[in-house]
C-alpha cells in the first residue's frame, strides 16, 4: 500500500514552504537595499576600482539602512514563525491564518520602508510631522503599516498563548 502525497506530509508542510519562500523574497529585497545602501553612502556604483558611476537614489543613507536592516528582520520573523508552528500545535486552519497574517505583516512592512524612502516625513504620519511633510508615499506605506502593526500584535500574543499552553 503507498501513501498519497497528502498522507506523506503534515498539512501544515505546504503552508511553512510557503511561508518560508515569501520570507525569502523579502530577504533578497533586504539584500538588494544593502546595494542601495551601498550607493547612497558614496554616491554611486563603483564598476571598476576608482570608476565610480554617479547614481542619486530617493532617501538618505539612514532610510537605506533601516530598509537593509528591516528586510532581515521581517524575513527572519516569517520563517522563525513557520518553523515554530507545528511545534506549538495549531490545528491546520489556525496555522493557515497565522501563517498568512505573519506574511502580510512582512509585506507590509517592506512596503512601509520602501514607501519611506520617498516620504519627508518617513510615512510614520498622515500629516506633516517633526521629520518633513507628508505626501502620497506616507499614505502608501502608514496604511499597511498601521493594520499589520495590530495584527502582529494580535498574532504574537497568540503564539505566546499557544507557547504556554498545556494539552489537555
Amino acid at each position: 500500500m503507498t501513501l498519497s502525497t497528502n498522507q506523506e506530509k503534515p498539512p501544515i508542510r505546504g503552508l511553512q514552504r510557503r511561508m518560508i519562500g515569501h520570507g525569502m523574497l523579502i530577504l533578497l529585497i533586504g539584500l538588494l537595499a544593502g546595494v542601495g545602501l551601498l550607493i547612497s553612502l558614496i554616491g554611486g556604483l563603483e564598476i571598476l576600482p576608482g570608476k565610480l558611476v554617479s547614481l542619486v537614489l530617493p532617501g538618505n543613507s539612514d532610510g537605506w539602512v533601516r530598509f537593509h536592516i528591516g528586510q532581515f528582520l521581517n524575513a527572519f520573523l516569517i520563517v522563525l514563525v513557520a518553523l515554530s508552528l507545528p511545534v506549538l500545535g495549531f490545528d491546520t486552519q489556525r496555522a493557515g491564518l497565522l501563517g498568512w497574517c505573519v506574511i502580510g505583516v512582512g509585506w507590509a512592512n517592506t512596503l512601509f520602508y520602501a514607501a519611506a524612502l520617498f516620504a519627508p516625513n518617513r510615512a510614520l504620519s498622515f500629516a506633516d510631522n517633526a521629520l518633513g511633510t507628508a505626501n502620497l508615499a506616507s499614505v502608501i506605506g502608514l496604511v499597511p503599516a498601521l493594520v499589520f502593526a495590530v495584527v502582529s500584535i494580535v498574532v504574537v500574543g497568540m503564539l505566546a498563548k499557544q507557547a504556554f499552553h498545556r494539552p489537555a
